[in-house]
């Protein structure tokens, strides 16, 4: 029996391709019921205030780069979105007086316009936020060494290998309205792939590459980042792959309530509990990593109960 169409977008894959009882056992879920979810190589987290939440992320990168020395060189792929965390990592390393010197950073994605990354100069640089709310704040003789700070661009060989001899400890990331995580989004509904999405093997081999993004993509980020202006967003970007976050230790994603609503909070979450992987949710595929993180602000976790505004 062929799958659904997209009641979002019908040119497109996405969670609405579904089966119908899935997503409605996801949305019957409650906040106990997440936290039972978690099972060996998947573990689902809930923090009780947003401070909690936020430091706990922070914390990530500290641990990461506490490992880091000339012989072993270790680094953490962070987000943008959520973004609160990063001023919080810069007074970390600074109050504790942590040096950079063999860290390393990557940024997990950046947008891509006119035949090349946007310029740190672009309002919605990710580069550019990454800088200003963290590594701009690193006291001098802390700070990371240009040359390890790795930003996705339009050579996208220089960014893979980036990874080359370099531990990744946690890939951080948000979930997007699409189920994504980075831009790693659904693809379109055509040629070989009009009557069925990519099989997980076939997109896990998708490596740091330029993306067209899903219509929902573009509306949440002009809704959380640019005013609800979806004329300023870009329509591709650079997106590190499955490839590069297979190569992370362990993948961590963070939920505030911010990016995501309820239903897909938990149909994401359920998802991989159960192992079931499917490229029109993306994040679904993190089923098959053998170390997952689903963190939750249990403010943000919302209900998906019917109710009228």
């Amino acid at each position: 029996m062929p799958r659904k169409l997209s009641t979002i977008a019908p040119d497109w894959w996405d969670y609405t391709t579904l089966d119908s009882e899935l997503i409605a056992e996801a949305a019957r879920l409650t906040s106990a019921q997440l936290v039972r979810l978690s099972r060996d190589g998947f573990r689902v987290v809930l923090y009780d205030s947003l401070e909690d939440f936020y430091l706990a992320e922070a914390l990530e990168y500290i641990t990461a780069w506490r490992q880091a020395t000339a012989d072993n060189p270790v680094g953490i792929c962070g987000p943008i979105g959520p973004t609160e965390q990063l001023p919080l990592v810069a007074r970390l390393v600074n109050e504790l007086g942590l040096s950079l010197r063999h860290a390393h950073f990557w940024g997990m994605d950046e947008w891509y316009e006119n035949g090349r990354e946007v310029p740190v100069t672009h309002p919605l640089s990710f580069e550019r936020a990454d800088r200003e709310l963290c590594f701009n704040r690193i006291r001098r003789e802390l700070a990371m060494p240009e040359a390890n700070l790795h930003f996705p661009k339009a050579d996208l060989a220089a960014y893979r290998r980036s990874w080359e001899g370099v531990r990744c400890a946690v890939m951080q990331g948000g979930q997007g309205d699409i189920k994504h995580w980075a831009f790693n989004d659904p693809v379109r509904r055509r040629g070989r792939h009009r009557d069925a999405p990519p099989t997980p093997a076939e997109y896990r081999r998708l490596a740091t590459r330029v993306v067209e993004l899903h219509p929902v993509t573009l509306a949440q980020n002009a809704r959380t980042s640019g005013g609800g202006n979806i004329t300023m967003v870009p329509t591709q970007a650079i997106t590190v792959g499955p490839v590069e976050t297979w190569q992370a230790e362990k993948v961590s994603i963070w939920q505030a309530g911010t990016h995501d609503n309820p239903l897909g909070q938990r149909l994401t979450t359920l998802m991989i509990s159960r192992g079931i992987a499917d490229s029109a949710v993306p994040m679904s595929l993190l089923a098959e990593h053998p170390n997952v993180q689903f963190n939750f602000f249990r403010g943000g976790l919302g209900t998906c109960a019917v109710e009228m505004h």
